[in-house]
């Protein structure tokens, strides 16, 4: 199995250059194809209107977002242009609404889409409703990046973050590539519970797994001694000085993680290093 297909999506202008060098540098390393997606988005929900002011206003957002689009394709091209790897381009113009089934419908043709981390503060959410779209209904593992880049040597040393789910099990077995390029990957188990199936060997089958696959990893069992799963996590990320996460995405659902927080909130939130998503 490899990366032979990936997929990133720009809706921000300033966001172009530092999303494309990303991902160039990723399908460089993977000697793979590179989608890009360039989307306009209208973010207007229009309401409390006079009638036919709705038709108007969406006549100016929608040409605000084809605005949008073009521009963000122009600078797509300018910089994809300088590179020597196969690459496409697609750009359109979309409402809020309909983001999520057009990244969707590319995605799920792709093997990994790639995208930077969403700002803490962004004005607009478009990052986290391209990585929930990839993750439920493109069925697509994503790599989540810091705008920074990519670290050098950030696929070496890796954490992989076990809990005994499907979500957990599904990020692992699309992220078996970077783990078999790895040279050190950490299982890193918190809190196993004391009545589970491996109660007695806890990480001891996956172990064995990974090692047919020639990945040869070491488990560590954490106690959960801060308030938060990221936040234990991130401490073992920088304690073995490693520059990937791979984990299961949204065990709860998006609402609940939403209100009440949750390890995918908190990693998207608070990652120093790349992490690679699946659900």
């Amino acid at each position: 199995m490899a990366y032979k297909t990936l997929l990133t999506v720009v809706t921000e202008l300033a966001l172009v250059k530092p999303t494309l060098g990303i991902a160039v540098a990723l399908a460089r390393r993977e000697s793979a194809h590179l989608e890009v997606l360039a989307l306009g988005v209208d973010r207007t929900q229009a309401s409390a209107f006079y009638p036919g002011d709705g038709a108007i206003l969406l006549q100016q957002t929608m040409q605000m977002a084809q605005d949008d689009a073009q521009a963000l394709e122009k600078a797509a091209r300018a910089a994809l242009e300088q590179e020597d790897l196969p690459w496409s381009l697609e750009s359109g113009a979309v409402q809020l609404g309909g983001l999520t089934e057009l990244v969707a419908q590319r995605a799920r043709f792709c093997d990994l889409v790639v995208v930077p981390k969403p700002p803490t503060h962004a004005p607009t959410r478009d990052g986290e409703s391209v990585i929930e779209a990839a993750l439920f209904e493109g069925c697509a593992p994503v790599l989540v990046v810091p705008v920074a880049g990519l670290p050098e040597a950030w696929g070496e040393n890796v954490v992989f973050a076990w809990n005994q789910s499907r979500e957990a099990m599904n990020a692992l077995r699309a992220a078996l590539p970077l783990l078999q390029a790895a040279k050190n990957v950490s299982i890193a188990i918190i809190d196993p519970p004391s009545h589970g199936p491996e109660r007695s060997d806890p990480g001891g089958a996956l172990s064995q797994m990974l090692s047919r696959h020639g990945v040869h990893a070491e488990v560590s069992v954490l106690a959960k001694t801060l308030p938060n799963i990221s936040d234990v996590l991130n401490r073992h990320v920088r304690d073995r000085g490693a520059g990937l996460v791979i984990m299961g995405a949204y065990g709860h659902s998006r609402l609940r993680e939403s209100i009440l927080g949750g390890a995918t909130r908190g990693m998207l939130d608070k990652a120093e290093v790349p992490v690679l998503l699946a659900h």
